[in-house]
């Protein structure tokens, strides 16, 4: 798996490995709360399954990244990469499982990290979805400069209710914000 290290002022944001495989970090994808708008939300974990996912980034140009505080190495969530190499595109997901971590803007920063890391590498253009009714997540998105990229329509059963899956999207080039007709 490729490795990455990338430093914010509170954070770093490295390549995922075994250290973080732990019980902590298969509890958070247990939690309902944690996964309430993630279709992790319809499974359940284990050690096994998540060192599978783990695993499942090797040998592919995918990333799948920790989040740890810096002042005590904590680790507080993660961002997953996947690449689209043909179209120079990728698309992000991030999770932070941590609730006592929540609302101090670790997300953000994680992720405006990731983001620029990405256009620097020349990525053409950065994706990430999530349900309508993500408030946080839409608020992360927007807060990017990431634009509204399409909706697919009653994607979702959620909490009783159908619920759109709405894409956001941030271009590496200005001329690329377009498309031809």
């Amino acid at each position: 798996m490729k490795e990455l290290h990338l430093t914010t002022p509170r954070l770093r944001i490295v390549t995922f490995s075994e250290k973080h495989l732990t019980a902590r970090y298969v509890s958070w994808l247990n939690d309902p709360e944690v996964v309430r708008y993630s279709e992790q939300r319809h499974k359940r974990h284990t050690l096994e399954s998540c060192q599978a996912y783990f695993e499942s980034f090797e040998g592919t140009p995918n990333l799948f990244l920790a989040i740890e505080k810096k002042e005590d190495g904590k680790h507080i969530g993660n961002i997953n990469v996947y690449f689209d190499t043909p179209n120079n595109t990728a698309d992000m997901g991030i999770i932070i499982g941590e609730k006592a971590e929540w609302g101090r803007g670790y997300a953000s920063e994680a992720w405006n990290a990731v983001i620029s890391h990405l256009l620097e590498t020349g990525i053409r253009k950065i994706t990430a979805g999530t349900m309508a009714s993500n408030k946080a997540m839409l608020a992360l998105m927007k807060k990017a400069g990431m634009v509204p990229d399409g909706t697919f329509n009653r994607q979702f059963l959620w909490e009783g209710d159908e619920i759109d899956m709405v894409h956001f999207a941030i271009f590496g080039h200005a001329e690329s914000q377009g498309g031809a007709s």
